[in-house]
C-alpha cells in the first residue's frame, strides 16, 4: 500500500476546489447573459438616447444633428400635458382593474378549490381560455362587440362603450376578460398546496367554507397574491394593446392615451427618439418603485 503524502492530497484537492468555485459562475452565467443583453444594454442605450435630441444647425442643409441636451428631454416629458393625462388615465385604469381582476380571480379560485373534480376541470378550462387568445385578436373581438353599427353591446349597455366616458370601462373589461383566467390558475395552484390537515382541523372546529377560505386559505397564499399584484400593477402601467386596437374604432382614444402609446407616438410617428427614451425610462422607474413598494408591503405583512 502507498500512503498519500500531503503534497499529493493537496494537489488532488485543488481541482475539486476550482470546480466548486466555478460552479456558481457557470450556473449564473445564462441568467447574467440574458440580463445583460435584454435589460441592462437596452436600458443603457435608452439612457444614452434620452440625453440627446435632433436639431437643425445653420441653414439646415446638412440635416438634423444630435445635440446633447442633458435632462431637457425629461423636463419636456414631465411638462407635457399629454403625458400627464396619459399617466392619469393609467392610474384610474389601475385603480379599477387591479382590485376587480385580482378579487374576481381569487373568488373563482376559492370556488374551484372547493368544487367537485368534474366541475373544477370544466370551469378552470372555460375561464382560462381567453388567456390563450392573442391580445390583438381579443381587442378586435371586443371592438366589434362594442361597435354601435354591428355589435350587440351598444344596445344593451346603459352607456356608450366607445364614448368618452365609457371607453375606460370598456378597456378594463377587455383586460379583465383576458387576464382573469391566468391569475385564477395561479391562485388555484397556490390553494392546492394548503395543508389538508389544517383544513380538516378547521372543519372539525366548526368553521364553514367561507370562514375557512378567509381565515386559513387566503392568509396562507398571501405571498402568491402579492406576486400577482406586482405583475398586475406593472402590466397596468404598460397598457398598450387594448387602447391601440380601439383607436381605429373611436376618437375617444388618442395617440397618447397611455404612457406606452405616448412613447410609441414619440418614437415612430414624431421620430423624437430622445423624448421617447426619456418617457420610457420614467415609465420603467415608476414600475420599479411601485414593485419595490408592493414587495416591501408584502415582506412586512409576512413578518
Amino acid at each position: 500500500m502507498t500512503l498519500a503524502t500531503p503534497e499529493r492530497t493537496g494537489s488532488a484537492a485543488r481541482p475539486g476546489r476550482r470546480r466548486r468555485r466555478l460552479a456558481p459562475w457557470l450556473l449564473a452565467g445564462p441568467f447574467a447573459l440574458l440580463l445583460l443583453t435584454t435589460v441592462l444594454i437596452p436600458v443603457g442605450y435608452a439612457l444614452y438616447l434620452s440625453l440627446f435630441t435632433e436639431r437643425l444647425t445653420g441653414l439646415g442643409f446638412d440635416g438634423p444633428r444630435d445635440v446633447f441636451v442633458w435632462l431637457a428631454n425629461y423636463g419636456d416629458v414631465l411638462g407635457d400635458p399629454a403625458f400627464r393625462e396619459s399617466v392619469g388615465n393609467v392610474a384610474v385604469y389601475a385603480l379599477v382593474h387591479v382590485p376587480l381582476m385580482l378579487g374576481a380571480a381569487l373568488a373563482l379560485a376559492l370556488v374551484l378549490d372547493g368544487a367537485t373534480v368534474r366541475l373544477r376541470q370544466v370551469w378552470s378550462l372555460a375561464v382560462f381560455l381567453p388567456y390563450a387568445v392573442p391580445g390583438v385578436i381579443a381587442g378586435l373581438i371586443w371592438a366589434y362587440l362594442y361597435s354601435p353599427s354591428i355589435g350587440p353591446l351598444d344596445a344593451v349597455l346603459p352607456w356608450d362603450p366607445l364614448g368618452g366616458d365609457g371607453v375606460l370601462p370598456s378597456i378594463v373589461n377587455m383586460a379583465t376578460w383576458q387576464w382573469l383566467g391566468y391569475n385564477m390558475i395561479i391562485f388555484y395552484t397556490a390553494l392546492r398546496t394548503v395543508p389538508r390537515d389544517v383544513l380538516e382541523a378547521a372543519t372539525v372546529d366548526g368553521a364553514g367554507p367561507i370562514r375557512t377560505a378567509l381565515a386559513i386559505k387566503v392568509p396562507i397564499i398571501r405571498p402568491t397574491m402579492f406576486v400577482a399584484l406586482v405583475f398586475t400593477v406593472i402590466g397596468s402601467l404598460q397598457l398598450f394593446t387594448e387602447p391601440l386596437v380601439l383607436r381605429s374604432f373611436t376618437s375617444s382614444v388618442t395617440s397618447t392615451w397611455t404612457p406606452s402609446l405616448y412613447v410609441y407616438e414619440a418614437a415612430f410617428i414624431s421620430n423624437d427618439y430622445g423624448r421617447a427614451a426619456a418617457a420610457s425610462l420614467l415609465l420603467a422607474l415608476a414600475s420599479a418603485l411601485l414593485s419595490a413598494l408592493v414587495m416591501r408591503l408584502s415582506t412586512r405583512r409576512s413578518r
